[in-house]
């Protein structure tokens, strides 16, 4: 009961915030919430709330609060720049996140996967793959359930999984995995870092507390600095010096073969990738690959990852709306073994889609581009024949005109959703429902 007694704050009303807010207040802290937004569902989790005994504040009365507290809580999808959050610094208050207050009550190891792509999909297999396997565990974090609601199970786990950000990773304080996994980086979130160096540094703080005793797990192909402390186990599909290693479908460790991709239904560089990490984290925990093996084979990936929705005239439609930066829709366009008609575009983020061009130009027939980059990506994108949309049903209607038997339609958007959509599931639902509704 670390803060019983204590006046917190929460800044922000996501899951994350509510999360926190409950916890504090199970613990006995006095608990203050405040949020920027003042929406219908804002004031209903408000209400809810203030139903526990937990203050709530709304709006512009929000980021000028003048009350006084002994912790803050920030929500991981704040930006510290914000009035909300720079009045609490400027009252010298203790800033954690909600990552940090969920691992002070934890009662379990932890494994934490961060990573720019992957993470969700890594995060799920390694859960399945784990409780077939008889250990007792469950995934919580950025993958949708926060951790500090699902640290009320820790004391009956023998390990808790967890998706972890970068924005996760920037308020940490004690948080220390037992194993720690860096699947890959590249661009993404340059709308709320300067620069691709203080976005890998935010995601290096994975790392920051392990000791001689426990492990991180590395994609041998990512420069990262030297790891000191942790036990280091490699793996990629690139390189023949890591521990895990791929040829053709088959993953050896050290070696020795312990997988063919081939009986899993995760296909791609990018899976095996995923595959490795798993069972690089089933050893760290010393669970046997043969049965390892077994339960990967019988995974069904998670939705909006490289998702087949259905076969049309010939016509194979594909959503990958979780492909929200460059690097995760590269992947989807070299998965695809046919012509692709690619719907592309979403919420500016800060980056270009320069990079990419030459890889669309050679594999991709015909691009529908959407949301508030489709001007930018179809100027970089030169020599790309492209169409623009101002809704996805639009989009979709298009791409059922362009398409011609042969081609897949994908979704991959390469940047978030926020501009037209709550998150990257509901723009993946919508693409799904209006593929389905579609006719010969």
């Amino acid at each position: 009961m670390i803060y019983s007694g204590k006046k917190a704050v929460v800044l922000g009303l996501g899951h994350s915030g509510e999360a926190a807010a409950l916890l504090l207040h199970e613990e006995g802290a006095k608990v203050t919430v405040c949020e920027s937004g003042d929406s219908a569902s804002q004031r209903a989790k408000s209400d809810a709330l203030a139903a526990h005994g937990i203050r709530v504040i709304l709006g512009a009365a929000a980021d000028a609060d003048p009350g006084a507290y002994d912790i803050a809580i920030l929500s991981p999808g704040i930006d510290p720049a914000v009035p909300l959050v720079r009045n609490v610094i400027s009252k010298n208050i203790p800033i954690i996140g909600e990552l940090e207050l969920a691992f002070e009550e934890c009662s379990c190891p932890t494994v934490a996967i961060t990573g720019t792509n992957g993470k969700t999909t890594t995060t799920g297999l390694t859960t399945a793959m784990l409780q077939s396997c008889g250990v007792r565990t469950m995934s919580s974090g950025n993958i949708g359930l926060p951790f500090a609601t699902a640290v009320r199970s820790s004391h009956e786990l023998d390990v808790m999984v967890l998706e972890v950000s970068s924005f996760q990773l920037e308020t940490i304080r004690s948080f220390h995995p037992q194993v720690a996994v860096w699947l890959n980086l590249s661009p993404n979130h340059l709308d709320r870092y300067p620069g691709m160096q203080e976005y890998r540094a935010a995601k290096l703080r994975i790392f920051e507390n392990q000791t001689a005793s426990d492990i991180a797990v590395v994609n041998a192909a990512s420069d990262l600095p030297p790891l000191e402390a942790a036990r280091k186990i490699t793996f990629s599909a690139s390189r023949s010096d890591a521990d895990f290693t791929l040829r053709g479908t088959q993953i050896s460790f050290r070696g020795h073969p312990v997988l063919d991709q081939a009986r899993t239904k995760l296909r791609g560089i990018h899976n095996a990738e995923n595959l490795m990490a798993a069972l690089a984290i089933g050893r760290a925990l010393e669970v046997e690959f043969e049965i390892m093996a077994g339960a990967v084979a019988a995974y069904s990936p998670p939705a909006h990852r490289c998702e087949f929705v259905r076969d049309l005239d010939g016509v194979r439609w594909i959503n990958d709306s979780k492909a929200t930066n460059l690097d995760a829709m590269e992947m989807a366009i070299r998965s695809q073994d046919r012509p692709i008609v690619l719907i592309a575009g979403g919420k500016d983020k800060g980056f270009e889609f320069d990079a990419i061009a030459p890889l669309v130009r050679k594999r991709v027939r015909a691009a529908i581009l959407i949301g508030e980059m489709k001007d930018r990506i179809a100027e970089s994108w030169s020599g790309v024949d492209c169409h623009k949309a101002a809704t996805l049903e639009e989009a979709v209607r298009e791409a059922q005109k362009l398409a011609e038997a042969g081609d897949a339609v994908l979704l991959s958007p390469g940047t978030s959703s926020f501009d037209m959509f709550r998150n990257y599931g509901e723009r993946g639902n919508l693409f799904k429902s209006c593929t389905n509704q579609l006719t010969s």
